[in-house]
């Protein structure tokens, strides 16, 4: 008797602890593991009432924004690590058991949403060109030994303790990304003799760091690359960040915990695309170095891998020595599904925003991010005026060239309002840069998209998503694409969720030096 009161009391006593806990704590609104804004109670309308969606964004938010959500993730990312199993006759490789590279439903789904972004291998054009650029085989060099697993969402983790690597897996053919270069042919054509095009497009880290045991997880990327560049027309140039890449990458030129290059990579491309441009180039012994320590990037919430999380690295920015430069900002408006619904007038700001140590938001130092449409003059004054059309890959490479051109415009492809044949002309465009990591690249509604924004005279594509594919690997069981894809359907008609900055007059930008980083 005495024991069964002590069992109803124990479990009572639980009860109202996880009541407590549940219903009195605060809730989070923002989830540092997995990079996103949880979800927020629902206003209550007759609609919403009537249709019974009240009820389910409640019971969303109830389960979206539980106290100590992180940590309770965390704990059980570690029973997950603990509970891999190993697959096949390699001993070398292993998966987590709650994420099974053998599901053939998951595969199925994800095959039937691949149609939407990549280009089907029997349409593809024919080479109207050869590539005038070189690309050599990566020798392997950096490649390292050992162990790899496949956490969730299809990344690849390598290495052990300090030296952690996550990595995004690609799927692409060999034949793919035609419509990509066939959408720089049409920039060239539109924008005419007086504007050079340049086509940039940026391997991912798993194409160097993924160890020979593991390489059935992903698709070799430079043949994706020399497709692509083979597909350009004789007046659009290609940039080789590939070999840039590849010969520095023993170096730190791509974050271990996340999915960008490092601005070492960065800076490597810049350098061989000013010698594909003839422009000059500040050399790295002339800038500055910052360093935030404790770094944790995207990779610790797509892999769901503790180990990601506790091999924190330092994020390490160059800012230009002895080139004085003004940075002006508009800062896009977009609603819920990030599609762009407005934006702000010209107001000042700074290129390089600061962040502190064990910041996770270290990557938004260039610009803050990809929601403003950034102008820099420089006192360069050789009337090169540069303008840079990109995805996120592409926040790191404008520092890097404001001593080599008297200007610098950025825009992302995802988020501009306006058609880039008129900011040429209004802007005395002399030259243009397209540049895509190998996701956006091979994507036919990235390809779509680019189009679009050239007059505006073809119907809007379908947005496309905020955060860039994690990965594409065959028999993965991956359904981020998916799950991405479907969110990048839908629609919705209210603003506004990332909003511009309360500037509503123009002011004359300040200089920056180093000092005011």
């Amino acid at each position: 008797m005495n024991r069964s009161r002590i069992f109803i009391f124990l479990v009572g006593s639980t009860f109202v602890v996880l009541a407590i806990v549940f219903l009195f704590l605060p809730r989070p609104k923002f989830s540092e593991l997995e990079r996103r804004e949880l979800s927020t109670f629902p206003e209550l309308t007759l609609e919403n009432l009537t249709s019974g969606s009240y009820a389910r964004d409640v019971s969303a938010w109830f389960s979206d924004t539980q106290p100590f959500r992180d940590r309770f993730l965390a704990f059980a990312m570690q029973l997950k690590g603990y509970m891999a199993l190993r697959t096949g006759t390699d001993d070398d490789i292993t998966f987590h058991s709650a994420d099974s590279p053998f599901e053939e439903d998951d595969n199925d789904m994800i095959a039937e949403d691949l149609d939407l972004i990549a280009e089907p291998a029997d349409t593809l054009g024919s080479v109207t060109d050869k590539a005038r650029v070189e690309i050599a085989e990566y020798d392997g060099h950096a490649t390292p030994e050992g162990a790899a697993k496949l956490a969730s969402r299809g990344v690849i983790v390598v290495g052990s303790g300090p030296d952690t690597r996550a990595l995004m897996a690609f799927g692409g053919s060999s034949k793919g990304g035609v419509k990509y270069a066939e959408a720089a042919n049409l920039y060239k054509a539109v924008l005419g003799p007086d504007v050079s095009v340049y086509c940039m497009v940026v391997p991912l880290a798993s194409e160097f760091y993924t160890p020979e045991k593991a390489r059935k997880m992903t698709s070799p990327q430079l043949p994706v690359i020399r497709n692509i560049y083979a597909h350009l027309d004789g007046g659009v140039i290609p940039v080789d960040a590939y070999s840039a890449l590849a010969t520095h990458s023993g170096e730190p030129v791509y974050l271990r915990t996340d999915h960008h290059w490092a601005p070492l990579g960065a800076y490597y491309a810049a350098e061989a695309f000013a010698k594909s441009a003839g422009v000059p180039f500040i050399t790295l012994e002339n800038y500055d170095e910052h360093v935030i320590r404790n770094f944790v990037g995207t990779m610790y919430g797509y892999s769901k891998d503790i180990a990601v999380k506790n091999a924190p690295e330092n994020f390490v920015y160059y800012t230009p020595k002895g080139v004085n430069y003004t940075t002006t900002y508009r800062t896009i408006n977009l609603d819920k599904k990030y599609r762009p619904v407005g934006e702000s007038k010209p107001y000042k700001g700074k290129f390089f925003q600061k962040y502190s140590d064990g910041s996770s938001s270290a990557y938004l130092t260039f610009m803050g991010g990809d929601f403003n449409q950034t102008v820099v003059r420089t006192d360069v004054g050789n009337g090169r005026r540069l303008l840079i059309i990109k995805d996120s890959y592409g926040n790191a490479l404008p520092g890097f060239l404001f001593g080599s051109f008297e200007e610098v415009h950025v825009i992302d492809h995802r988020y501009f309002r306006h058609d880039v044949a008129s900011y040429v002309t209004e802007n005395h465009i002399t030259d243009l840069l397209m540049v895509n990591n190998i996701f956006n690249a091979y994507s036919g509604g990235v390809a779509a998209r680019y189009r679009h924004i050239l007059t505006n005279s073809t119907p809007i594509p379908a947005p496309t998503p905020v955060a860039e594919p994690v990965a594409v690997p065959k028999g993965t069981g991956d359904t981020v694409l998916r799950d991405t894809i479907v969110r990048a359907r839908d629609t919705v008609e209210t603003p506004v969720v990332v909003a511009a900055p309360d500037t509503t007059t123009y002011v004359e930008p300040l200089v920056e030096t180093p000092d005011s980083i």
